[in-house]
């Protein structure tokens, strides 16, 4: 029986093998002549070898198509993250947001007044992983048009870039860098029906202005925000500051102002920031300059798993040039307040929590006369969800020449 010769090691493989055994079998001599295959084994051998080199090359090509399918999946994955398009269309890069409130006051010696005072809409779009827009509708007083008391206003709309991970650039109408209600204004997210008269007489939230903005913020909490905006156009009979905000309506735009905010919110529950404001000209023609100093404090301290202190407290202050405003007493305008809270887990969503605030302020600090306002309010929180409030206050405002006026408000309010 003629047996197959076990090959060399070099003589192993596919095509290499059946080269080998032939040579192997002729230079074997009479000897080997005896074992050589017979021509059916030698086309079967030949057979198998060639089976074996087409199975390699299927799977050589398999290989090769798979690595390319892969390749093509990865490229596909970075793409769409860089676009920032992985979902199915453009309403997976877009979001909708909004809130609102309503307000129910009771005056003493007055007419009793109920009020949707804000219906507030979000539209943000993301172009994508660095460039975005963000937008905010407001309907005021539930209302508007001719002879109505409510406005439509369009309180933002801008583009926002991220030139790296800690410095991003706006454009368009933005809210101002200032205070602690003029950015956030939730309902939810602030105690008393109404905002306090420091943030609305000498900062006049809600302010917002178009321009340009930078922002930096550090790994140490530090964020600084640099913003170069149109102006105010305060009337000079009265130099109202809140009289003067044009809301990017065909403003005015004589002379710009330039505003700059350190903030540090570096430690749980702290919120720390100044900023600075100047405008060559506030009443775009008078060259009366005014500067505004603003600092704050937002604190929230844990005594408990149930239970958190708070306190917040504000100061700001414009300083204004010119005869104008110095004959009125209103080239110093300034005020302050102080809150402290306490907030109460309940159990699910909801929270209770009760505040007292101290503020007063001037509008004619400038002058001699006695023209210092002081507001004593108290209330309550009531939190169905972190997003949907119930508020009740009691406010007292002193003022000179006149009586202590009383009111009793209460408030609903939500944020989504």
């Amino acid at each position: 029986m003629n047996t197959i010769p076990i090959l060399p090691a070099t003589c192993r493989g596919a095509a290499v093998g059946a080269v080998c055994a032939i040579v192997i079998a002729f230079a074997g001599g009479s000897a080997a002549a005896q074992e050589l295959p017979s021509t059916e084994e030698m086309w079967r051998i030949i057979q198998q070898q060639q089976q074996e080199i087409e199975a390699l090359k299927e799977r050589i090509g398999a290989g090769e198509a798979q690595v390319e399918e892969t390749t093509q999946a990865i490229e596909a994955v970075v793409e769409s993250m860089d676009a920032g398009t992985a979902g199915t269309g453009w309403w997976d890069r877009t979001q909708i947001g909004g809130y609102g409130e309503l307000h129910y006051n009771i005056k003493e010696d007055s007419l009793d007044r109920v009020d949707f005072h804000r219906y507030v809409l979000f539209f943000g779009h993301d172009f994508n992983a660095t460039t975005r827009m963000f937008s905010e509708f407001e309907l005021e007083h539930s209302l508007a048009g001719e002879g109505k008391p409510g406005e439509v206003e369009l309180e933002q709309a801008y583009i926002e870039r991220d030139f790296s991970d800690s410095v991003t650039g706006r454009a368009g109408i933005m809210l101002m860098p200032v205070g602690l209600l003029n950015e956030v204004h939730e309902p939810p997210t602030f105690y008393g029906v109404e905002r306090n008269r420091i943030e609305n007489v000498i900062v006049p939230t809600t302010w917002w202005e178009a321009g340009v903005s930078g922002t930096m913020t550090t790994e140490a909490g530090v964020q600084v925000d640099v913003m170069l905006h149109s102006g105010l156009k305060v009337p000079t009979d009265s130099f109202k500051i809140r009289s003067g905000r044009g809301k990017v309506a065909n403003h005015d735009f004589e002379d710009g102002a330039l505003t700059g905010r350190i903030r540090y919110t570096g430690m749980p529950g702290v919120e720390l920031a100044a900023a600075l404001q100047h405008q060559a000209d506030l009443t775009q023609g008078s060259d009366a300059s005014g500067t505004l100093i603003v600092a704050n404090a937002d604190v929230t301290r844990p005594i408990s798993d149930s239970m958190s202190l708070g306190l917040r407290a504000l100061y700001a202050g414009w300083e204004i040039d010119g005869d104008e405003a110095a004959a009125l007493g209103a080239d110093s305008q300034n005020g302050w307040y102080l809150e402290p809270s306490v907030r109460m887990a309940l159990g699910g969503d909801e929270s209770v929590g009760f505040f007292a605030r101290y503020e007063t302020w001037d509008t004619r600090a400038g002058n001699s006369a006695d023209t210092e306002e002081n507001q004593w309010v108290v209330g309550i929180n009531y939190w169905l969800h972190p997003n949907a409030v119930l508020k009740a206050d009691y406010a007292t405002l002193e003022k000179p020449g006149s009586e202590d006026a009383s009111t009793l408000s209460l408030g609903v309010g939500y944020q989504f």
